[in-house]
Parts: C-alpha cells; structure tokens; sequence
C-alpha cells in the first residue's frame, strides 16, 4: 500500500478481510480494484458494511435478507454485481 492512503481507509481495507471465503470473495476485489478510487459517500457505505455481523452480510449477499440502509443495499448489488463480472 501507497504511503498516501490514510490512516482511515488502511483501517477499513484490514477489516474488509474477514477470513470467510464467502464474503471476502466480494469484498477482496472491491477493496483492491474500487475502494480507493471510489466517492466519499460510497466509502463511508463500506465502512458501515464491514462493521455488520458476519451473518447479517452472508443473508444479504445470499439474498436471505437486505439491510434496512438503502446504501447498503445498493452497495451489496454492487459487489455482487462486480463478483458475476470478474
């Protein structure tokens, strides 16, 4: 990593990895192709998404549930989106 990335979004890229094959094969590529480069508010998104329960995440990225936040929602299609793409 670039000595120019702060110290917020270093935090936010450690806790991205989650150690679950499930999510981090949507958060991995998010974090390493969009994240740095994406808008205030998307990343603001993310670092709600990362603070959620590992459970709560895997019913919204296995479309069990969705979250009540509509940017999370938006956010979650996103990475699906971009896993199905890649």
């Amino acid at each position: 990593m670039s000595e120019e990335i702060s110290l917020h979004d270093r935090k936010v890229i450690y806790r991205a990895r989650r150690g679950l094959k499930e999510l981090d094969i949507y958060f991995d590529p998010y974090v390493k192709q969009h994240y740095l480069a994406a808008a205030a508010q998307e990343k603001a998104a993310f670092a709600r998404l990362i603070e959620q329960e590992d459970p709560d995440l895997l019913d919204w990225f296995m479309a069990v549930s969705e979250p009540d936040d509509a940017e999370l929602v938006a956010l979650v299609s996103k990475l699906k989106l971009l896993y199905t793409t890649r």
